[in-house]
């Protein structure tokens, strides 16, 4: 699996997607691979379920986080100075997670002159359990709409599809088949289908797009109950 070389790396699709779940695992996965990160919560459309959440994690890994809303705390879309850094720090290496629809996308537009002086990708995450990406033109027209608010092409596509706890493999099959489809109409790359690590062994020379194994970070508040002696144990420990 290749990680991303660019200095920034924006990850834009629908709240529920699975969008934040992969930046969070990838930007852990580039600084395991000892490169200086950086992780930039701009999702301003939704409060709940947001990378900062998993903040501990990540700076334990070195990760560098900006985040909006003061801190992810307050219900305003303030955007902090800082997030000028990604751009101007020549050594880093930035993960941004949008907001969780096209509209969430036009924060990018401020940006535009910086994001068009730095080498970046832009990739849109594709749930096909989602009912916003099941049709392939409702994806596409999405993906054009984003394009259009944020003043930025998209690069690739991202495999994300997941039922949660209950998902299985012909899950990430299906969906990968789905967003191989759409990446090709296109004519763009599908970068990853990302699983839960158990699924790596069976599904890495089955899909099409390089197989990104992760571990569940975002767990639900609901959840926690179940932790546990569960797969979230490590949560419990915070």
């Amino acid at each position: 699996m290749k990680l991303p070389d660019k200095a920034v790396t924006i990850i834009a699709g629908h709240y529920g997607t699975g969008k934040t779940e992969f930046a969070v695992n990838l930007a852990i996965a580039m600084a395991r691979d000892k490169r200086r990160t950086a992780l930039v919560d701009l999702d301003i459309i939704n409060p709940y379920f947001r990378s900062i959440e998993r903040k501990a994690e990540l700076e334990k890994e070195g990760i560098i986080i900006h985040v909006t809303s003061h801190g992810g705390k307050g219900d305003t879309p303030a955007i902090p100075a800082e997030v000028m850094s990604v751009f101007a720090d020549t050594g880093l290496q930035s993960i941004i997670d949008l907001g969780g629809d096209p509209g969430g996308a036009r924060v990018l537009g401020a940006y535009k002159p910086q994001l068009d002086a730095v080498p970046h990708d832009f990739w849109y995450a594709v749930n096909l359990n989602r009912p916003e990406n099941r049709d392939p033109e409702k994806v596409i027209a999405d993906i054009r709409e984003t394009e259009k608010l944020s003043r930025q092409k998209i690069t690739g596509l991202v495999n994300t599809t997941h039922l949660g706890r209950e998902t299985v493999l012909s899950d990430i099959l299906k969906g990968d088949e789905h967003a191989a489809a759409i990446a090709g109409r296109l004519g763009l790359p599908l970068v990853y289908t990302v699983g839960e690590r158990k699924f790596e062994s069976e599904a890495k020379d089955l899909v099409k797009g390089s197989f990104f194994p992760i571990n569940i970070y975002m767990i639900k508040p609901w959840e926690l109950g179940d932790a546990k002696g569960g797969q979230f144990e490590w949560l419990l420990e915070e």
